[in-house]
């Protein structure tokens, strides 16, 4: 396989990305989501450095999510930044709502079994295991197999999706809102996952930037 390194801009970096105002051109803000992801990944990349790995993992519980989705939330979802940021709202999701997470997963493993074993999500699926597989997840983004960890993180959103759906229609007839909503959660999940495969794929092929 190609090794891919992402270059370093010398231009911006992680802590002027938190200064960024939120009235920034928008014809700029593809470039600065582009410029930080690859600096934060290659950074961390080239450091070797399991305690800076670590401050990455925990970004959102230092900073907050504003300071990612700041960055990267308005980017393509088949990019670098969009990437980071559907997996780091995937684990701030985990962290605040592991039980449900983990019931759906749970409910979701056999109707997808493969994709299971593509997670790599520990037996059985509690809420310390979903957290678990967030937190290797992004560790394995900045310190492992890029392609690996988004494939597992695609994994992962549809294992819960599909577990999702089936609370759906358990839920039908008789708890119909809740229903609605967790077939929303089902089908976004689906496309989140979806997405971040599509990613893997592409960094495969040299062309995720």
């Amino acid at each position: 396989m190609v090794e891919h390194r992402y270059r370093r801009p010398a231009m911006l970096e992680m802590e002027e990305a938190e200064q960024i105002e939120g009235d920034i051109d928008p014809a700029d803000i593809g470039l600065i989501a582009h410029e930080t992801a690859g600096a934060v990944v290659a950074q961390a990349r080239d450091a070797k450095d399991p305690e800076l790995v670590d401050k990455l993992i925990h970004l959102v519980d230092q900073e907050g999510i504003e300071t990612v989705a700041m960055m990267w939330s308005k980017a393509g979802a088949h990019t670098l930044p969009g990437a980071l940021w559907r997996i780091y709202m995937l684990r701030e999701w985990v962290q605040h709502d592991a039980d449900a997470v983990a019931r759906s997963y749970h409910h979701g493993v056999n109707a997808a079994n493969v994709r299971h074993a593509i997670a790599g999500v520990e037996d059985p699926p509690g809420p310390q295991e979903v957290k678990s597989l967030a937190d290797a997840v992004l560790s394995g983004v900045f310190a492992g197999d890029l392609a690996v960890a988004l494939e597992r993180a695609g994994a992962f959103c549809r294992v819960v999706a599909t577990g999702a759906a089936f609370e759906a229609e358990s839920d039908d007839g008789h708890a119909d809102a809740r229903a609605h909503q967790t077939t929303l959660r089902a089908s976004q999940l689906l496309r989140t996952g979806e997405d971040l495969e599509r990613c893997a794929t592409m960094f495969r092929e040299g062309r995720l930037d």
